[in-house]
Order: C-alpha cells, then sequence, then structure tokens
C-alpha cells in the first residue's frame, strides 16, 4: 500500500507557472505507475499526465501537451508536474495517483488507479 500527499497548489495568475509534488511513502514507489487528474466544480474528473514506473514513458491530455510537465525520483519517492504558461480553464483540484505495475506503461484512466492523494488545490485568474 501506498499513501500519496500533493502540495505546491496555489493561486497564480495566467501566462505563470506552478510546480506540483506528489510525496509516496512504502519502499517499493518504483514498482507503481503515476498519474495526476484534476477535477473542475462540475465536471468529471480527468486526465492530465502519466508516467511509467521507470519514468521513461509518459504521456499528456491533449490540453495540456506542451505545457505541462510530469517527472518522477524514485530515490525520493516523489512525482511532479511542472506547470507552465497555465490558464483560468486549469483551475480545479489536482490528484496524484498510483497503482501497482508490472508493465512499462503508463495508464490515463482514473479507474486503472488504486492510490489517491487528497488534492491540492490550483487556481489560475484572468
Amino acid at each position: 500500500q501506498v499513501q500519496l500527499v500533493e502540495s505546491g497548489g496555489g493561486l497564480v495568475q495566467a501566462g505563470g507557472s506552478l510546480r506540483l509534488s506528489c510525496a509516496a511513502s512504502g519502499r517499493t514507489f518504483s514498482s507503481y505507475a503515476m498519474g495526476w487528474f484534476r477535477q473542475a466544480p462540475g465536471k468529471d474528473r480527468e486526465f492530465v499526465a502519466g508516467v511509467s514506473r521507470s519514468g521513461d514513458i509518459t504521456a499528456y491530455a491533449d490540453s495540456v501537451k506542451g505545457r505541462f510537465t510530469i517527472s518522477r525520483d524514485n530515490a525520493e519517492n516523489t512525482v511532479n508536474l511542472q506547470m507552465n504558461s497555465l490558464k483560468p480553464e486549469d483551475t480545479a483540484v489536482y490528484y496524484c495517483a498510483a497503482r501497482p505495475s508490472v508493465h512499462r506503461r503508463f495508464y490515463d484512466s482514473s479507474d486503472q488507479y488504486q492510490y489517491w492523494g487528497q488534492g491540492t488545490q490550483v487556481t489560475v485568474s484572468s
């Protein structure tokens, strides 16, 4: 089992940047594929970015491609989401998610993940 704690959210103006971090407990972090999701008020939770257990495969939602970068540090048990050129439509609660994976792949559906953080609010003002 793994516990996830997100940090780094906040209020930023459009065009600005934020870096979200997710700290994971446990000794087997490198066996988990990781993902970031977000949920805006009145909307379903949506995939933002995913990374394979080794960090060599990443994927992004079309809406954030070219602006967001997901990375992980298996030595530090962390996964990060660097968000640049933020837009008001990026406003949401952002969640870190994890699932055990024996395969070299990412996962882009929320129902594929077993463990979730509590979320961190990102607000982008226009």
